[in-house]
C-alpha cells in the first residue's frame, strides 16, 4: 500500500475521531498560543490531521490521493529505497512549515486556532505539478480536463477566497506556504525538475 493511502486513511480516521472527541481536538488544534505558553509544539503537526468537517476532509484528501501518487512515483526513480523517506518529509515538513508563520504571528493571541492538512497537501500538490505540470485532471463538478498546473492555480485561487470570508478554523493561507515548500523542497533535492517544468508548459504553444 503507497504512503499516500496510508496517510489517507490515517487523517480520515483521526479527523472523525476528534469531531467525536472534543478534548483531542483541543490537544491537537493548533493554537500558537499554548504551543508557545506550554511549549506544545506538536501542534505544528498534529492539527494536520484533524479537519473541520467532511467537506474540508474531502478535498484534502482527493487533492493528496490525485497528487500523491505521482509524486510518489516521481521519488521512487529519484531517491530508490529513500522514496518513502524523501516522501514523508515533504508532506510532514510541508504540514509543519505552513503552519510557523502562524505560529509566529499570533503566539501571544489566544483565541487563533487552525487545523487542516493543507500545508502538507499544497506541498504535494505543488510539488507533482512541477514534476508533471501536464498531467489531466477534472475538478468536480467541473466537466472540463485540466493541465495540473492550471488546476494549482485553481487552488490557489480557491484558498485565498475562502481566507478572505473567515468563516472557520481552517487555515487556508497554509496552502500557499504549503505549496511554496513543495517547490523549494523538489527543486532543492532535484534541480533539473526546473527546466523540465519549463520545458512541459512551452510544449502546448
Amino acid at each position: 500500500m503507497s504512503v499516500t493511502i496510508l496517510l489517507v486513511i490515517a487523517t480520515v480516521i483521526a479527523s472523525i475521531y476528534a469531531w467525536r472527541d472534543q478534548t483531542l481536538r483541543n490537544k491537537w488544534i493548533h493554537n500558537p498560543y499554548y504551543a508557545n505558553r506550554n511549549k506544545e509544539y506538536h501542534r505544528l503537526l498534529t492539527s494536520g490531521f484533524i479537519h473541520a468537517d467532511y467537506l474540508h476532509l474531502f478535498f484534502n484528501m482527493y487533492a493528496l490521493y490525485l497528487f500523491g501518487g505521482v509524486v510518489e512515483q516521481y521519488f521512487a526513480v529519484f531517491f530508490g529505497s529513500k522514496a518513502i523517506l524523501a516522501f514523508l518529509g515533504l508532506y510532514v515538513l510541508g504540514i509543519i512549515v505552513a503552519n510557523l508563520p502562524d505560529f509566529v504571528k499570533y503566539k501571544d493571541s489566544i483565541g487563533f486556532n487552525s487545523l487542516g492538512a493543507s500545508g502538507g497537501v499544497s506541498a504535494v500538490v505543488f510539488c507533482s505539478v512541477i514534476l508533471n505540470p501536464m498531467m489531466e485532471l477534472m475538478i468536480f463538478p467541473i466537466p472540463i480536463a485540466m493541465p495540473g498546473y492550471i488546476f494549482a492555480v485553481i487552488y490557489v485561487a480557491y484558498s485565498i477566497f475562502m481566507e478572505k470570508k473567515q468563516m472557520n478554523n481552517v487555515n487556508h493561507m497554509a496552502h500557499l506556504w504549503g505549496g511554496l515548500w513543495g517547490v523549494v523542497f523538489i527543486l532543492l533535492l532535484e534541480p533539473s525538475s526546473l527546466s523540465r517544468f519549463i520545458e512541459q508548459i512551452r510544449l502546448p504553444f
